[in-house]
This record gives C-alpha cells, sequence and structure tokens, in this order.
C-alpha cells in the first residue's frame, strides 16, 4: 500500500519513471541481413550444430559458391562436409539421395534451379517419392537449394521459375527463402537470385521458425 500511495502521489512523474524503465529493457529491433547471408548463417548453424550435414554441389567450397552463399564454410569445415562436385547433377543429386537414405543430411545445391532439371529423376523418383513408395519406412532428408527465377543477363536458360512445379510435387514443401532460413529439414528452396542482395529480418531460432511455419 505505502508503494501504492507513492505511485499515486507521484502522478505523472512515477509514470514517465515506469515508463523510462520498460523501454530501457526493451530489446533493439531485429536486424537486417541479406538473403545471400541469412543462408549462409542457416547453413553454417546446421552443420556445426549436426555432424551429418554436409554441403555438396558446383563451386560451393574454395570458390565460396558461384553466388558466394557458402562463403567461409569450407574453410571451416573442410573438404570432408564441404564438396565440389563436377557439373553433373544427376550425378551429385543421387549421391547426395543415397546420402540421406543412409543416414546421412546432405544440402545439395544446383548453380541455377535449372539446373535441377538435368536431376529431376533423382530429385522427383528417388527423393520426393520414397517416403511414400515405402509406406513411411524410408525417409529422405535433403535440402536442394539454389537460385530460381528471372535474374539479370543469364538469358532465358537460366530465368525460369520451378517453384510451381515442385510445389505440386508430393513430399516437398516449398519456402522461399527471403521468408525464412531453412537448412536440415526435406525442404527444396528455390529463390530468385535478385533477392538475395534484399534484407530480411534476422530469426534467431531457424529451424523452431520453419516448423512453425510448417505447421501454420
Amino acid at each position: 500500500m505505502a508503494s501504492l500511495r507513492c505511485l499515486l502521489r507521484s502522478g505523472k512523474t512515477a509514470v514517465r519513471a515506469v515508463l523510462r524503465r520498460e523501454f530501457h529493457g526493451t530489446p533493439p529491433a531485429a536486424v537486417q541481413v541479406t538473403v545471400r547471408d541469412a543462408l549462409n548463417q542457416a547453413m553454417d548453424e546446421e552443420l556445426e550444430r549436426d555432424e551429418r550435414v554436409f554441403l555438396l554441389g558446383e563451386e560451393v567450397a574454395q570458390y565460396d559458391g558461384a553466388y558466394k552463399v557458402s562463403r567461409g564454410l569450407w574453410k571451416k569445415y573442410g573438404d570432408k562436409r564441404i564438396i565440389d562436385t563436377p557439373i553433373t547433377e544427376m550425378g551429385f543429386a543421387g549421391i547426395a539421395v543415397g546420402a540421406a537414405m543412409a543416414g546421412l543430411r546432405p544440402i545439395c545445391e544446383f548453380m541455377t534451379f535449372n539446373f535441377s532439371m538435368q536431376a529431376i529423376d533423382q530429385v522427383i523418383n528417388s527423393a520426393a517419392k520414397t517416403y511414400y513408395m515405402s509406406a513411411g519406412r524410408q525417409s529422405v532428408p535433403i535440402v536442394f537449394r539454389g537460385p530460381n527465377g528471372a535474374s539479370a543477363g543469364v538469358a532465358a536458360q537460366h530465368s525460369q521459375c520451378f517453384a510451381a512445379w515442385y510445389g505440386h510435387c508430393p513430399a516437398f514443401n516449398y519456402l522461399d527463402a527471403p521468408a525464412v532460413r531453412v537448412t536440415g529439414v526435406d525442404i527444396p528452396m528455390p529463390y530468385a537470385k535478385i533477392l538475395e542482395d534484399n534484407s530480411v529480418p534476422q530469426i534467431k531460432d531457424i529451424i523452431f521458425s520453419v516448423k512453425k511455419t510448417l505447421n501454420a
């Protein structure tokens, strides 16, 4: 009661003091990161969290990725977990699918998602359908990622958008990269290269955010 009487007597002064204390403890606004950096951070977090996670694709290692999404990961995790591949999408997509079936958690990067057409039999028939064809006994926990859609100077061959195609395939959950950073779950992640330099609010707990989105 004494505290209440003191507060009532103090009036506006006490209210201002309370507000100052409240706002002083308010966390700062969300940090802005580019989509490119968000994807890089997501992969880094999962590589560090789970030793079964590895990245493979064209120029993902020493070159830091064709569009620098894997920057710094090869230096941190080495050749065993950041693996450069030849320009053979069908081959390295098949390796990723087999690794996932064996219990690993591959992130398979296509330099552009147009090149996923070279590996679409692996992506759809070997990866996406297996869970259903095995009556749920065999999962294929794999991430296919890469830039998708129109981009300047890469002609029609590299400017197609396959989001709708993959969005209508079984077992796939399509998440647009600007909305959520995601690795480590069964989600193909094509997105437009022109968005890589844009900024999005940083998400502290990526996997929690992904699960929340998928369950919404």
